[in-house]
């Protein structure tokens, strides 16, 4: 079989992905590949302690590696260590970097682009289904998740501490992607047929972070153009 890693958010479309690749016959997925955040010890945007990243990580039987960065990084200092790493996966023998991306077409071509450069081919098997049916298919098939950051900008802190389920959403403003595609949410799977037990954890504190971009001639993460992004997030803390 050909061995991939999974670039894993702990979120549910990394998991979701992951139960996809695994009912392939001609794809291994042989690692979990994670950026963190080094200045708190936690996943990058999703603000997942990295304790619970490890439990993922056992509960799934796979080994993790971590892609470490500070929380106001460049895109330059970005595309510098992911290369760094990659690198090193590349000299395991894996050939396949597997995403959980759906429809985001620039963000697409800046991780193929990247990924060439490392003689890497992309796999990504959401890409391009309907994110309504597929938040539905993965509570229907037993995946559970807690939405642990919200943009404060489509919603506010009473969607952080979320489970995710049919009620969720159908509470979710009109504007706002089944998924969360557009990175108005990020969420946390604890259970699910690809686990072999069920993470636990409590429920925290919420706190709202503001974030600013860094500009070093390379800011944009994946087009030429100069646009706006909202800053403030809420995130709901799980210990």
């Amino acid at each position: 079989m050909k061995k991939a890693y999974l670039n894993w958010s702990s979120g549910k479309d990394a998991a979701f992905s992951l139960y996809k690749l695994q009912q392939q016959d001609d794809l291994e997925i042989v690692k979990l590949f994670t950026a963190v955040n080094t200045d708190v010890n936690r996943i990058s945007m999703h603000g997942v302690r990295l304790e619970l990243l490890e439990a993922q990580a056992k509960s799934l039987g796979l080994p993790l590696q971590l892609a470490e960065f500070s929380g106001n990084v460049s895109m330059e200092t970005y595309s510098k260590v992911m290369e760094t790493e990659t690198k090193k996966l590349k000299a395991e023998g894996v050939d396949f970097a597997c995403f959980g991306d759906i429809f985001l077409e620039d963000l697409k071509e800046y991780r193929d682009q990247q990924l060439s450069k490392i003689g890497l081919s992309g796999v990504y098997p959401l890409w391009k289904k309907d994110t309504k049916k597929l938040v539905e298919e993965f509570i229907e098939f037993g995946f559970k998740a807690v939405v642990v950051c919200t943009n404060a900008e489509y919603l506010d802190e009473s969607f952080c501490g979320r489970i995710i389920d049919h009620q969720f959403l159908k509470d979710l403003p009109k504007n706002v992607d089944s998924c969360g595609e557009n990175g108005e949410f990020h969420s946390f799977v604890f259970d699910g047929p690809i686990f072999s037990e069920a993470i636990k954890f409590e429920i925290g504190e919420k706190v709202h972070r503001t974030y600013k971009r860094v500009e070093d001639g390379e800011d944009n993460c994946f087009t030429d153009e100069d646009t706006n992004w909202d800053t403030g997030f809420w995130y709901c803390d799980l210990f």
